[in-house]
């Protein structure tokens, strides 16, 4: 007979908010000692709740947590979790969409001026007392430019309304979900195809999940669509662009530079060729991690965990195991 638990293994940190709540809901909350699912597996055999972030958590793990009610991902994604594993075994399994979308939005943004203004670069020349940098440099401007926003959720909407108001791009629209009408109103043009958007774009913005058809989006081909004087930029999901193309077009100048906070492996090795692409600005994933965010996705996920196993379901991302959870 299972017997009741309250513990909540935390498998990477998140904000010391979270623990001061889970502890005021009287919960321990235990850091894993490592984060690779073996460690996970072992330290997880008496957990009711377990939080994760770019880790995951595998079937694995899962199978060895027979107390466990409730996975909790913090953030959006939940890529990395075996979530139909999860409803097999009646865990909900919960995130928080709402928590870090301004802070990635900004990050987004951020990364546009970076590759467009070519800060890293730059900021390397000034500490070499490299001053001659600013006549050699292929610096440009990223106002009234088109921009091109590939998915229109809630990041995807921040970022534009960020670019129109604040730099007075034209903003250009691809998405299966949002109505034409809608764009219109909001001062947007709608893409005839993603073909089209990037074929007219002078900054790519991706802010779509990673799905089966979008794996790989961007590749060599779509590469090639591009300006060469044009900037991608990812905060999605690394695996939305075939990162080998991306290198390729980036050394022979296919298109002029890439922003990056998200990769196809978070751990690749030192010779990945992305990491000696000079026009690439490379961040560690780490868009949502501003203090602010860190805050509020550590609470709100500390709040749908305790609403899961108070019995109210939020944000539950595999609704269809709710009637059948593990009580």
């Amino acid at each position: 007979m299972k017997t009741m638990s309250n513990v909540c293994l935390i498998v990477q940190p998140i904000h010391p908010v979270g623990e001061e709540l889970l502890r005021a809901a009287d919960f321990e909350p235990r850091l894993a000692t490592r984060s690779d699912m073996m460690t996970v597996a072992q330290e997880a055999r008496d957990a009711i709740a377990i939080i994760t972030r770019s880790a995951g958590l595998n079937a694995a793990a899962m199978d060895a947590a027979p107390l466990l009610r409730v996975i909790g991902s913090h953030g959006v994604g939940v890529n990395a979790i075996a979530v139909d594993h999860a409803t097999a075994l009646g865990i909900p399994v919960v995130n928080t969409p709402e928590a870090n979308r301004l802070a990635v939005a900004e990050h987004t943004i951020a990364l546009m001026l970076a590759a467009a203004k070519q800060i890293v670069a730059a900021d390397a020349a000034t500490r070499k007392v490299d001053f001659d940098f600013k006549y050699n440099a292929p610096l440009t401007d990223i106002s009234r430019k088109v921009l091109g926003i590939v998915g229109f959720g809630g990041i995807g909407r921040r970022v534009a309304a960020m670019a129109k108001s604040g730099f007075n791009m034209d903003v250009l629209v691809e998405s299966k979900s949002a109505k034409p009408q809608e764009l219109q109103h909001l001062g947007y043009r709608s893409a005839e195809s993603l073909d089209a958007l990037l074929r007219q774009a002078d900054i790519v913005s991706l802010h779509l999940p990673l799905l089966a058809h979008s794996k790989h989006m961007i590749s060599a081909r779509e590469l090639r669509l591009m300006k060469p004087s044009a900037i991608l930029i990812n905060t999605a999901r690394g695996n939305l662009i075939d990162e080998i193309a991306l290198a390729d077009a980036l050394s022979v100048g296919t298109i002029a530079a890439a922003g990056l906070d998200v990769f196809e492996n978070e751990h690749m090795s030192p010779d990945h060729p992305l990491l000696a692409a000079r026009n690439a600005v490379l961040t560690p994933h780490i868009a949502g991690s501003s203090e602010e965010a860190l805050r509020r996705t550590a609470t709100q996920l500390v709040e749908r965990i305790m609403a899961v196993l108070g019995g109210t379901p939020m944000d539950v991302v595999n609704p269809a195991v709710w009637d059948n959870r593990r009580r």
